[in-house]
């Protein structure tokens, strides 16, 4: 079985195994039903998982082949050992998608999109894919654009993606992480408390930690912030408090309503 054959098993593996982690070792209770969250969280999932997989998984396959036969991209300038190419193709895909992050929280029409993900009033394994489709979307062609551009190969993306998958399910599961596994984990990665800070109704705090798999970039370009209460931290919108406009429907077209905080 084939990298790409065994990544949905990991993911809806991911998903069962921190579901049953928060039951057992939850970080805080829930202040809205679990249920009601998850009627919009798991469609949404679902529904962009299956759309995503029937407008992208061919194109990128087809673009990487491509790449490879044609031997085109930025990484194919340079004759680097397998080993090295894999990790240099993570490292530059994750920090495009920590820009991307990024700019859905600097530029409105994209916030448009991510404030679904943000509206989120309690954080767990179902938050890591409540996503607007749209956003989805956008993201498909961020990728494809990156992988031309480097010439990314098969087994670095996928690997990739696995890595994107549980590194979100991690950070965004409510679960009760020892606090020196925390102060190890972020020195490179995103552990839970600092995407938790992320998730704020503060906007200046929700405008920090973009990291996805490294929380290295954030480090290095000063959007890291660490120095929060967590107990004291409200997880949502400001203006976004009533779960009952929270369901699949209504998210679907939040963006298309009035652009607020």
């Amino acid at each position: 079985m084939d990298l790409y054959a065994i990544k949905p098993y990991l993911y809806w593996g991911g998903v069962a195994f921190f579901l049953l982690c928060e039951q057992g070792f939850s970080y805080r209770q829930p202040t809205v039903a679990r249920t009601t969250r998850w009627l919009a969280n798991l469609p949404l999932s679902i529904m962009n998982g299956t759309i995503y997989h029937l407008l992208y998984t061919s194109a990128i396959v087809a673009l990487i082949l491509a790449g490879q036969e044609k031997n085109t991209g930025l990484l194919n300038a340079w004759e680097l050992p397998g080993w090295l190419n894999i990790v240099a193709s993570i490292l530059i895909l994750d920090f495009f998608i920590y820009l991307w992050h990024l700019l859905t929280h600097v530029l409105p029409f994209l916030w448009r999109f991510h404030r679904v993900h943000h509206s989120d009033m309690n954080m767990d394994v179902t938050t890591a894919n409540r996503f607007h489709l749209g956003e989805f979307l956008f993201t498909g062609l961020i990728r494809l654009a990156v992988i031309y551009t480097f010439g990314i190969s098969l087994t670095a993306y996928i690997l990739f993606e696995i890595l994107v998958n549980l590194s979100v399910q991690f950070h965004h599961s409510s679960i009760r992480v020892p606090a020196w596994f925390e102060r190890l984990w972020v020195l490179f990665f995103v552990p839970p408390f600092l995407h938790r800070i992320h998730h704020s109704v503060r906007i200046k705090e929700r405008d920090s930690n973009y990291g996805v798999i490294l929380s290295i970039w954030d480090r290095m370009l000063g959007t890291l912030t660490t120095g929060v209460e967590q107990e004291k931290i409200v997880i949502g919108i400001g203006s976004h408090r009533e779960i009952e406009k929270l369901g699949f429907w209504r998210l679907l077209a939040l963006p298309f309503t009035r652009n607020t905080p």
